[in-house]
């Protein structure tokens, strides 16, 4: 089956073809040109009009080889799965302002206020699509306060589509799967963002989110990767302006560890941190207990813990 960007392309030469073959019923003559302005179809010798209102259905940008040419694409912004019609439909925007930026007048103002009002209820149709919608708006919210980029928003949003269209957010709250399907998204990703620190920004419990979170990742299979505490020692490095030296050292205290299979039934972010601590006091850059638990967001007894553990596996008694 021939893709279909050579399809397309066999067919313009087609249609060029057929248009470069059409002779001038008046005169016979063959040179047919095309006014591209007016849009018309016209004799060249005898000025008959063979053809008028042609639509031109080409590009309105200009590519001068074929890798230019496959790069551009038509107007438009992309389809995205963040907004619940996927960006298909019209918005009229708010700012009450003409194509010159000049103010509209108050009678204008109030036919554009009913017309959005309008264009808001033909958006949402029903109460699935409500749902969907203020989904999506709190799984973007929560993800601009995490700071994850755009592919997590993405694929959280498919995620919840999916559990919406088979039915599993009956008798959960909306908030509980949009949280679930965030940190879901954030796993799959690879972006290190814990459960805690979810459950901040969220508007619901952790409990519920990671009860949710489980019962949407069985029933949807969700391929989900162990959490690696190496994730995470980069960003609370940099919040604890530590050196690359630093965070070389904990990584391999987490390597360490994990050959010696401590990481097994340890939270990752309490791993992470431990062994953050344990190399600021191996570089000669100390930090305490507490403000390491303040960054990862751990209790000062879990890293004591870790830390322990950590040290021992590291031969330093």
């Amino acid at each position: 089956m021939e893709r279909p960007s050579r399809q397309r392309q066999r067919e313009e030469e087609a249609t060029a073809q057929e248009d470069e073959q059409v002779n001038c019923p008046e005169c016979g003559s063959d040179q047919i040109v095309t006014d591209a302005d007016q849009g018309e179809l016209v004799c060249d010798d005898c000025g008959l009009v063979l053809d008028e209102r042609q639509i031109d259905r080409g590009p309105e940008w200009r590519a001068f080889n074929h890798s230019e040419r496959q790069s551009k694409s038509r107007v438009g912004a992309p389809i995205t799965e963040t907004m619940h019609d996927r960006g298909l439909t019209t918005t009229i925007d708010w700012k009450d302002k003409d194509a010159y930026g000049r103010s509209l007048s108050s009678e204008k103002r109030s036919q554009m206020h009913r017309l959005r009002k309008w264009q808001e209820r033909i958006r949402t149709k029903d109460a699935g699509e409500r749902n969907l919608q203020f989904a999506l708006s709190e799984i973007d919210r929560m993800a601009s306060a995490l700071g994850v980029p755009r592919s997590v928003r993405e694929v959280a949003s498919v995620i919840y589509r999916r559990a919406l269209n088979e039915d599993l957010i009956r008798g959960r709250s909306i908030e509980g799967v949009a949280t679930s399907a965030l940190y879901a998204a954030c796993r799959q990703e690879g972006i290190p963002r814990s459960l805690d620190e979810v459950a901040e920004v969220s508007r619901v419990p952790q409990k519920e989110i990671g009860r949710t979170y489980r019962y949407i990742s069985q029933e949807l299979g969700l391929e989900l990767k162990p959490v690696d505490p190496k994730q995470f020692v980069p960003r609370f490095a940099s919040a604890l302006d530590l050196s690359e030296e630093v965070q070389a050292k904990a990584t391999e205290i987490i390597d360490v560890s994990a050959e010696q299979g401590l990481l097994s039934g340890k939270s990752p972010t309490g791993f992470a941190a431990a062994a953050i601590y344990a190399a600021s006091l191996l570089c000669n850059e100390k930090k305490t207990q507490r403000e390491v638990a303040d960054v990862a967001q751990v209790t000062e007894v879990t890293i004591r813990n870790r830390y322990q553990e950590q040290i021992e596996a590291m031969g330093f008694r």
